[in-house]
């Protein structure tokens, strides 16, 4: 049995935990700040959390989740507040600390492990400098100070703990990767040997194997030390297969409660089973996840009833009037740690449609363009790579991005190309588009070859631009924040004007249609945006100049897999209607089945297997390919509702 596949069993047959670490009662916060008086934004937060017990906290965005674990740490956002309810740590009442009496509990009780390691390690400062600065902090720092080599043998211990070598001590953060980097920040964190841990998205922007060596690290840690460990994040998948137990957020309130094994396999909520129906599974391809349609309602703008009334499709007055309560269900267990709760007044009535299967149609395989018989031939491709070499050099040494990669992406074809990170992924998508130039071989785009060892003319790229176009990850970064929705497509559109001219050039309005926004959003500036409109708004942008490829470079990966869902599905639509190309890089396979026609997978620079997208996740032929599949959570036991 795998690891992944131990840690997958590991929430239905963990021993309870033993005593009550962390008790949160009612909390409530409110925006103090703004106009008119306070804003409830946390409205009665209850959980627990054991010694030697995981718990996860999921839900979409904007549900809570960082903010209720950032009360409890004493590190609540300027303009915010706590105006009721207790948090009691081993018995004792912190809501009433001073800032000083925090920042003692912090490190020594409590510790959080931030989604980017980055806004965790200076980078100034060596790995190990860090990992010290925490041990100090000990006793009044009376033992560590002692000796310096007494110092540099325990750092090196930590960073054994966490499955790093003696050397990462000496390196900066800057020099090693993103798994390499939340594995030091893990040991910084836990540097002052807290009892609770709280890990805030530890594993979002991570590949499937550096995600799971993550997990299994922080679980590890969590058991031999007995601490208690809470985890938020928006991937189910990884909830289930790290928590003994799980809570569902939704507008400040929990909606739903209970083990792993139970939520997984029998939610009682709508909005749980609606995330569950909106996962895409690695095992199969659904003809269209169902999306939870809408977004979570703002603080301020929520009713008297269930926050998620308005997107849920049992809805009746009476869940739109009466206020939410928490109640064990009938048959759920007597435990009270391990009972089943539920926020649903009508969970008497709809709790068999909710345990039903899920109602998602398989897709049939489609013919692959380019690899079936009579199909275009390759040089008609938009994209081709043929033995690309990429290598950065710097005074600290050369970095071998690209080895020799060959890679082409058919017309009306979508290829996914997949790896850890580092392994250049974005090398290769940045060279297709101009940003990035390529030390050897050749590299064709919508039949324009792009220049070895210099970047294109400015001619060049307003070609290249009329045939390529990308969307990366963080759509608030690639949006400028003065300007509003309908200014920054019109300037893509004037940009494209003197294309190709395919057809009747379309209007702001008819782009934002295009993409399932209404044309009021025109006048909004990307601060008004959720991320899922946002992404949204870099799409329609990038189908302004109508490409014949589009790359998308992780650009699901940061989002709620309802929101995830509903892009994904957007996305098809449209390649299906525009029939232009996609190069869609993604570290999530369970999106590569969903999306993907031909898949590549990418290890160190090579590119070590490639084939159509069905065939590689069902029979991969790489060692490199075969342990990202066995690393995505819920992969080795398939205990995914599908």
């Amino acid at each position: 049995m795998t690891a992944r596949a131990a840690m997958a069993g590991h929430a239905a047959t963990a021993p309870a935990a033993t005593g009550q670490l962390l008790a949160v009662d009612g909390l409530r916060v409110s925006a103090t700040a703004a106009p008119g008086g306070p804003v409830p934004i946390l409205e009665g937060i209850s959980l627990e959390v054991g010694r030697g017990e995981c718990i996860g906290i999921v839900g979409e965005s904007g549900s809570g989740k960082s903010l209720a674990m950032r009360a409890v740490a004493g590190l609540l956002p300027s303009g915010t507040g706590v105006t009721g309810g207790s948090v009691r740590i081993d018995g004792r009442e912190v809501l009433g600390l001073s800032p000083r009496e925090h920042h003692a509990l912090r490190g020594r009780r409590v510790t959080l492990l931030m989604q980017d390691p980055f806004t965790m390690l200076h980078p100034q400062l060596t790995c190990g400098r860090q990992i010290a600065d925490g041990l100090r902090d000990l006793d009044g720092g009376r033992n560590l100070r002692r000796a310096k080599a007494a110092r540099r043998a325990e750092v090196e211990r930590r960073l054994a703990e966490v499955g790093l070598g003696p050397d990462v001590a000496d390196r900066y953060p800057h020099e090693l990767s993103g798994g390499m980097r939340q594995r030091v920040a893990a040991a910084a964190a836990l540097a002052g040997d807290p009892e609770l841990l709280i890990a805030d998205e530890p594993t979002t922007a991570l590949d499937a194997a550096s995600q799971g060596a993550v997990l299994d690290l922080l679980r590890g840690l969590q058991r031999s030390r007995h601490m208690g460990l809470v985890l938020i994040t928006h991937d189910l998948r990884v909830a289930f297969s790290a928590c003994d137990r799980v809570y569902v957020l939704y507008a400040g309130q929990v909606l739903e409660h209970g083990s792993s094994h139970e939520l997984e396999s029998g939610p009682l909520h709508p909005y749980t089973a609606g995330l569950l129906a909106s996962e895409p599974s690695v095992h199969e391809r659904f003809a269209e996840l169902p999306a939870i349609p809408g977004s979570v309602p703002a603080p301020g703008s929520r009713g008297p009833g269930c926050p998620f009334a308005d997107r849920c499709a049992h809805a009746a007055p009476v869940c739109r009037s009466e206020p939410v309560e928490l109640l064990p269900q009938v048959g759920a267990g007597t435990a009270e740690r391990t009972s089943r709760s539920s926020a649903c007044v009508r969970m008497p009535g709809i709790g068999g449609a909710l345990l039903a299967p899920s109602a998602r149609t398989v897709a049939e395989p489609a013919a692959v363009p380019g690899r079936e018989p009579g199909a275009e031939p390759v040089p008609d491709a938009a994209l081709v790579a043929m033995s690309v070499d990429r290598t950065f050099r710097s005074s600290a040494g050369d970095h071998t991005a690209l080895r020799d990669v060959s890679l082409t992406v058919p017309r009306n074809t979508v290829v996914a190309l997949v790896g850890e990170s580092g392994s250049g992924k974005t090398t290769l998508a940045r060279i297709a588009v101009g940003l990035e130039t390529f030390d050897g071989g050749a590299v064709s785009v919508g039949g324009i070859s792009l220049p070895t060892g210099r970047r294109p003319t400015t001619a060049d790229r307003r070609r290249l631009a009329e045939q390529v176009q990308i969307v990366f990850q963080d759509p608030y970064s690639s949006l400028n924040p003065l300007r509003t929705v309908g200014a920054t497509l019109r300037e893509a559109l004037a940009a494209a004007a003197g294309g190709r001219g395919r057809g009747e050039a379309p209007g702001v309005e008819d782009l934002l249609a295009q993409v399932g926004l209404p044309g009021a959003y025109a006048s909004r500036r990307p601060a008004a945006l959720s991320g899922g409109e946002r992404q949204r708004v870099a799409l329609a942008r990038a189908l302004a100049a109508r490409p014949r490829l589009l790359i998308c470079d992780e650009a699901v990966a940061a989002l709620d897999v309802s929101v995830q869902a509903q892009l994904l599905n957007l996305l098809v639509t449209l390649q299906r209607e525009e029939g232009f190309a996609v190069l869609f890089i993604t570290h999530d396979l369970g999106v590569v089945r969903q999306i993907a026609d031909l898949v590549a997978v990418m290890h160190r620079g090579r590119i070590v297997e490639q084939g159509v997208a069905a065939q590689v996740l069902d029979a991969p032929q790489h060692p490199w390919t075969r342990r990202m599949i066995d690393a995505v959570p819920g992969a080795a036991g398939n205990s995914r509702r599908s």
